[in-house]
């Protein structure tokens, strides 16, 4: 066993040990009226294990740092670190024993203590999204000051090819790095999926909520959801062997009886391709949370309406989902977000080509798949070549965030008038 793994069990024994002293502390000073204590036996125990712990979780967090700075060999300063954490808890489990008595606020100063962890926790991921998003737009302005400042070049042009850039007379080329076809084949294979998982996951949520008996429900509802369990290398094995050469067939014959050049020239990694197989696989995030927001509508408003002489598929359509609707626009942004961020899916069934077309049969690439080719492998993070990934990364977050602002505004519109 490592000297970590043995003092992280002695550190855990320790705390485990100064629980139970700081309870029986707290009884013991009571005497034989365990009513008199301030706060409860448990209280005076998890005060002193707190004060066990954290002392000596600092001194375990410095000598990391320590060691990370300076170099240490590894096990003298693991030895270091278990003996001195031990002392460090032993001192603090000492200094605290002595303040449990029968009139100490235990209770209190636990509560403090939990609220000071949480708020750290909160602190924590709000820091976390700030540290994203100026990573983000620091080096987008490294990548935009590399091009001269041409964000509209980065934003409108056409063309994409930022292998082109690569020496110094070439980073001012301004086809280099045209971002339209990212966004364009994003918003398609997006569009795609959209088309196929909403009115299936929303129909599907429908049934299963309003018409579906329980037997029915307790089997289908499952077998839904494995779909958001298979892997998505998976899903794009699937796309590239079965779908593609599928829809490919089909297009081709299809170019051929009427004539239409598009048809003809059909690939078997597309957009279309892509879409499809995405689209089932966000069936799941639209059908089950869909459902539970439906099930979540009160029954009072399906009597109310079937009262009023209503029909079920009257009251679905003009009772339920209304009430449902900020719910089911909740679960479609979802959706679209989990679309807007696949890689594996359009590497496998659309390709990676930068291409700018309106013709769903042709091979297409998005944002997220060239943020992984410009990143992966080994590359210089001083090139305007890898620094365009973090543009590309700013685009994508910022048009998350205006997907959660009108999901923010659907939700405040319509829920005043349904609570």
């Amino acid at each position: 066993m490592s000297v970590s793994a043995i003092t992280g069990l002695t550190l855990l024994v320790l705390i485990a040990a100064a629980f139970y002293v700081g309870r029986a502390r707290a009884v013991a000073s009571a005497g034989e009226r365990v009513s008199s204590l301030h706060s409860l036996p448990n209280y005076h125990g998890y005060f002193l294990a707190a004060w066990t712990a954290i002392p000596a979780l600092v001194v375990v967090v410095i000598s990391v740092v320590i060691e990370r700075q300076l170099g240490m060999g590894a096990l003298p300063s693991a030895a270091l670190t278990a003996v001195l954490s031990v002392v460090a808890g032993l001192a603090g489990l000492w200094l605290a024993r002595r303040r449990i008595n029968r009139g100490f606020r235990a209770r209190n100063h636990v509560e403090r203590l939990i609220d000071a962890v949480l708020l750290a926790s909160s602190a924590i991921a709000i820091l976390t999204t700030i540290g994203i998003v100026l990573s983000l737009l620091f080096e987008s302005l490294r990548f935009f000051q590399a091009i001269d400042w041409r964000i509209d070049q980065f934003l409108f042009g056409t063309h994409w090819s930022p292998q082109i850039a690569i020496r110094e007379d070439q980073v001012g080329q301004s086809g280099a790095f045209g971002a339209v076809p990212l966004f364009a084949g994003t918003a398609m294979i997006t569009l795609i999926a959209m088309v196929i998982a909403a009115p299936v996951g929303l129909f599907a949520a429908i049934y299963l909520s309003e018409y579906a008996s329980n037997a029915t429900r307790r089997i289908v509802k499952p077998l839904l959801e494995i779909l958001a369990g298979i892997p998505t290398v998976v899903y794009g094995f699937f796309a590239l062997l079965t779908i593609g050469p599928a829809i490919r067939g089909a297009a081709e014959w299809f170019g051929e009886l009427t004539g239409i050049i598009a048809l003809q020239n059909a690939v078997t990694q597309s957009a279309l391709s892509a879409g499809f197989v995405m689209g089932v696989m966000i069936i799941p995030f639209v059908s089950s949370l869909s459902d539970d927001v439906i099930n979540s509508v009160p029954q009072s408003l399906r009597d109310g309406s079937y009262a009023m002489g209503a029909t079920k598929s009257e009251t679905v359509r003009q009772v339920i989902l209304p009430a449902a609707l900020p719910g089911i626009v909740g679960a479609l942004l979802l959706a679209i977000s989990r679309a807007v961020g696949e890689t594996m899916i359009v590497v496998m069934a659309a390709g990676q080509g930068a291409n700018l077309t309106a013709n769903p049969f042709e091979s297409v690439t998005t944002i997220t798949v060239q943020i992984v080719m410009l990143l992966t492998g080994d590359q210089e993070f001083d090139s305007p070549k890898t620094l365009s990934a973090f543009a590309l990364g700013l685009v994508l977050f910022v048009f998350t965030l205006i997907l959660n602002v009108i999901a923010l505004r659907v939700v405040q519109k319509y829920r005043e008038k349904y609570e």
